[in-house]
């Protein structure tokens, strides 16, 4: 039958969460046929097993259908946005899908949350994620090392307050190439802070 791999679906960035048409899940029924997995993952996307050879295919579909399809596996994945109930302006919902079309996809050592949440009351909860962005008002709060696995859980602290629009892209990303450059194996980000210190962390995005 060929060679199978996953892909990893999900909704647009939108106001109201991550919503899914009818016609989106037929689509993905029609492409997928039957006998085939699908999972419902913690990262608001859905895991699809597709025939490597209809990989192409099958994501054009998809695509046409008003979905978006990102690679599965140890990636960042697409943005865990909040449902933006202050409104799409004062929520910063195009902010939050600048950020995503940066971010998502990228290969990192270990799968990678990224949050979002358009006020301080973080209904998406920001502060277990890896790295998370929190809008304050006009500005944007960056936190990193939320953990939401096992008996000890973290929360994310603070690395930097206070950035613009256009400062929120450069520093996430220069987080993410950082922890790929730097990490030790297959590290997961929590532990990748705990050693290089969340001081050395905000030298090294202070100034973007």
């Amino acid at each position: 039958m060929g060679e199978i791999t996953k892909i990893a679906v999900a909704p647009p960035i939108q106001v109201g969460g991550s919503l899914f048409t009818p016609e989106q899940f037929a689509t993905i029924g029609a492409a997928l046929g039957t006998n085939v997995k699908i999972e419902m993952t913690p990262f608001k996307q859905l895991y699809l097993e597709v025939h490597l050879d209809q990989q192409e295919l099958i994501t054009a579909q998809l695509e046409r259908s008003g979905l978006e399809v990102y690679p599965a596996g140890f990636v960042t994945k697409s943005l865990i946005a909040c449902n933006f109930c202050k409104g799409a302006e004062e929520a910063g919902l195009e902010v939050a899908q600048r950020l995503n079309q940066s971010i998502a996809g990228i290969e990192t050592p270990m799968p990678l949350k990224i949050g979002y949440a358009g006020c301080a009351l973080g209904t998406s909860e920001p502060l277990l994620k890896d790295i998370s962005v929190v809008k304050m008002r006009n500005t944007y709060e960056v936190f990193v090392g939320g953990e939401p696995k096992g008996l000890k859980t973290s929360i994310a602290q603070s690395l930097v307050s206070g950035l613009t629009e256009d400062q929120l892209v450069p520093v996430v990303t220069t987080l993410i190439n950082y922890y790929k450059a730097n990490a030790k194996g297959k590290e997961k980000f929590k532990k990748f802070i705990d050693r290089v210190t969340l001081e050395q962390l905000q030298q090294h995005v202070a100034g973007l």
